[in-house]
């Protein structure tokens, strides 16, 4: 039965090997169930409220669960899905702080639901088909930078000087100038020891450095005299297993951030928009290189069923807003399970189902400190980063939009930011050269919006608004 639904042997693979596809999969991505409790709990929104990390856990595992399956039965193929780094990044620095996290999860909601539109539409490939390719990869890159920014800052390794205005470097090593104190050592240590598991291929890398500094840091907090770690004290629990903790489902306002106080519309139409640009190309770009890897693309290279997949990945968005996830996109990850010999979404079955389990084991992933997962951070900053060889640095009406996107993000720590500068520039450097009626109409729409974004102060001054 499950050979003819997911037509396992009409692709070339096996029971056994679908199954082993799955275990690697999970393995490889399962450090999000760490990570994304770290960088949506350790954020404040406007009113200074932060999200429970157990709550956030659970809710994490569940969606995975529930969407993994989902992408399985319902798009046929070994791609499983889990809270978006880069998209949580965006919820948490850039939209929580100007509203509550109840108005931030509803943007995300809202993302999900106008994806879902453009699928059904059939713009989404002409969104895609708008934006060049050098943006596309340079938004990657940026977003990896800040992402390894933020584990750095997380960690302690760099931090904020604290009387910035009496100095030209507004930051520094470690919390004085230089690197003091036991986590920073376990920092350091897990940087070296994910480099390292990334340079050796090892599968699941990243999660094989969390649990070993995990381990580390435990045994440091033992024998050792640490004033303090932070967020998270890594103690053993009181118990292993315990019932899941639902109180994040169903947490958010779908339509409260037009209504916040101190945003404007405009802000809030551009941060839904810079959710549903990462969202977008992430997934186009992971699903067609998935598929590719697993030799499943038809003769004109066409992703099957790829509008099943992008509806339920569409669908993921949501469920990730309506959980307090943050957004669920397609993983990358899921190239291990197709190295393992999935091809088909049976292996998401295997998938899904360990994500399942990991819902009543959340006390033993919340003795993850910072300094053990903030490597992971800095290791996936990396992997993004190296979307950069496939921009033209020879070209300067490629190269400065690519590199205004790549170096705002992090220096503004903001990626619309980013987008919207590089945007903008490719729109005025095709104009000065004579290309203006190149870019795409869709391109020009949105540059004018991130236009009155970057000028939202005189503007508001020019229509006497306050």
């Amino acid at each position: 039965m499950f050979d003819r639904y997911f037509r396992v042997s009409e692709r070339g693979s096996t029971i056994g090997r679908e199954i082993r596809g799955g275990f690697a999969t999970f393995f490889t991505m399962a450090y999000i169930l760490v990570l994304n409790p770290i960088i949506l709990g350790t954020a404040k929104d406007r009113h200074g409220e932060l999200l429970d990390p157990v709550q956030l856990t659970t809710a994490t595992a569940l969606v995975a669960a529930v969407m993994t399956v989902v992408m399985g039965i319902g798009g046929n193929l070994p791609l499983a899905l889990a809270a978006g780094l880069g998209l949580n990044a965006v919820v948490a620095f850039q939209i929580a702080p100007l509203m509550s996290w109840d108005d931030a999860m509803g943007l995300v909601v809202l993302e999900g639901l106008l994806i879902c539109v453009l699928v059904v539409t059939g713009l989404r490939e002409a969104v895609m088909h708008a934006i060049p390719q050098p943006l596309k990869q340079a938004i990657s890159v940026g977003i990896g930078l800040f992402i390894a920014f933020i584990g750095f800052v997380d960690a302690g390794f760099v931090s904020r000087v604290p009387d910035a205005a009496n100095t030209t470097v507004p930051v520094q090593l470690g919390g004085s100038g230089s690197l003091t104190g036991w986590p920073i050592l376990v920092f350091c240590l897990g940087v070296l020891l994910t480099a390292g598991l990334l340079a050796r291929k090892v599968k699941g890398a990243i999660l094989v450095s969390i649990v070993a500094m995990t381990v580390v840091a435990l045994v440091v907090n033992a024998l050792a005299d640490v004033e303090t770690w932070g967020l998270t004290t890594p103690e053993w629990p009181d118990r292993i297993v315990d019932a899941p903790d639902f109180g994040l489902i169903g947490d958010f306002s779908l339509f409260g951030a037009f209504s916040a106080p101190e945003v404007g519309v405009v802000t809030v139409l551009l941060l839904i928009f810079t959710l549903i640009l990462s969202d977008f190309f992430d997934t186009m770009g992971t699903v067609v290189g998935i598929s590719a890897e697993a030799g499943l693309l038809d003769e004109d290279g066409k992703v099957p069923g790829l509008g099943r997949v992008l509806l339920i990945d569409g669908a993921a968005a949501v469920a990730g807003g309506a959980a307090s996830a943050s957004s669920a996109t397609s993983y990358i990850e899921s190239a291990a399970g197709v190295g393992e010999g999935a091809r088909t979404g049976f292996a998401n079955l295997v998938t899904g189902g360990l994500f399942a389990l990991a819902l009543f084991f959340t006390p033993l992933l919340t003795i993850v400190p910072l300094q053990a997962a903030a490597p992971a951070l800095v290791a996936v900053g990396f992997l993004m980063m190296t979307q950069v060889k496939h921009i033209d640095w020879d070209r300067y009406e490629i190269a400065v939009p690519a590199f205004l996107t790549i170096a705002v993000m992090p220096f503004t720590y903001s990626i619309t930011n980013g987008i919207g500068a590089g945007f903008l520039a490719h729109v005025v450097i095709q104009t000065v050269l004579g290309r203006a009626r190149e870019v795409h109409w869709l391109l020009w729409g949105t540059s004018a919006l991130f236009l009155v974004y970057f000028a939202i102060d005189p503007v508001e001054q020019l229509l006497g608004v306050h």
